[in-house]
């Protein structure tokens, strides 16, 4: 396992993390047992995977933390509280203090007394002036109590491909982490989240590294016809029947390629991963600890996509 350093928080965290939100929340999406998705969080960490990655809206928590019993100061933990009630985004945003009271939940969940990076869940844009005023001095409080270790943010990528939300976030210098949507459809990153990040020294966790587009023909699919929408893609250059075909030379296929172009790119510090299978989850570490794509397959991807900013590819 290849380690690297989180930004200016000193951590020194795998560059594979164990997401365990997206489609399959430790495979309890697709049936696992919870002492199943157990088993895969202690398997990464016997890969050296010391990164954890969870939220409150993942409902996986608990797992998380039947996972670390024992070993809590062999792994760093990430969870997040959204700031407002999730799945009611018409309703009255939390006070610091009610996400005072969801932080406190989260630690129940997972057996500990602190985390070591708490973030705000799918923060947009405009919530950022409330974010500063009311939500910010409450997390500084626990802040001081030893609660939190540092503080992170997310954005909606799925609503933001453009990044505004964590363009805005970054330099106001409260963020020691961002979570930030980047893939090889939209690398739309590079030209602003990761370069304020390396500018003031803000710690990185890349999430849809690979999601449905990049793992599924029918993801693929609509990916494009989005993007052909936005006027964003040039049928024509690609192979009707496999066009994302050209990343299986020199790479072990599509996804092993995806994550290792994410993995490589400047200002990524930790590609995160989500599986529920202990198989996939070695095959996914083994390509992010892979080394960069192919210089014929980086300009190539570059001149395909490089100019991108309208998916997610979820």
């Amino acid at each position: 396992m290849d380690y690297t350093t989180l930004g200016r928080t000193g951590l020194k965290v795998s560059v594979a993390g164990l997401g365990c939100g997206g489609h399959s929340r430790l495979g309890q999406t697709y049936g696992n047992t919870v002492e199943q998705s157990v088993a895969v969080v202690r398997a990464a960490m016997d890969e050296g995977v010391n990164w954890i990655d969870t939220a409150q809206a993942y409902g996986t928590e608990k797992i998380v933390g039947e996972a670390v019993r024992g070993k809590r100061d062999q792994v760093y933990i990430s969870t997040k509280t959204a700031i407002l009630p999730w799945g009611e985004p018409q309703a009255k945003p939390y006070t610091g203090a009610q996400v005072l009271e969801q932080l406190e939940k989260n630690l129940g969940r997972l057996g500990t007394d602190y985390v070591d990076l708490y973030n705000l869940h799918g923060i947009v844009h405009q919530q950022l002036d409330y974010v500063a005023a009311e939500i910010v001095p409450a997390l500084l409080k626990a802040k001081e109590q030893g609660k939190i270790r540092f503080l992170g943010i997310t954005e909606h990528f799925g609503g933001d491909t453009k990044h505004k939300m964590l363009t805005a976030a970054i330099p106001t210098g409260v963020w020691d982490v961002v979570m930030v949507g980047f893939n090889l459809l939209n690398p739309s990153a590079r030209h602003n989240v990761l370069k304020l990040c390396l500018e003031h020294n803000v710690g990185t966790q890349d999430m849809f590294a690979v999601r449905r587009a990049l793992s599924n023909p029918e993801g693929l699919k609509e990916a494009f016809d989005q993007m052909e929408k936005a006027g964003q893609l040039d049928r024509s250059k690609f192979d009707a029947r496999d066009p994302l075909g050209f990343l299986r030379d020199g790479t072990e296929g599509i996804v092993d390629a995806a994550y290792r172009f994410c993995r490589h790119e400047p200002g990524i510090d930790i590609v995160l991963f989500g599986t529920g299978k202990v198989e996939h989850l070695k095959e996914n570490i083994a390509s992010i600890n892979r080394g960069p794509l192919p210089p014929a397959t980086q300009a190539k991807l570059r001149g395909l996509f490089g100019h991108v900013d309208s998916v997610s590819g979820n």
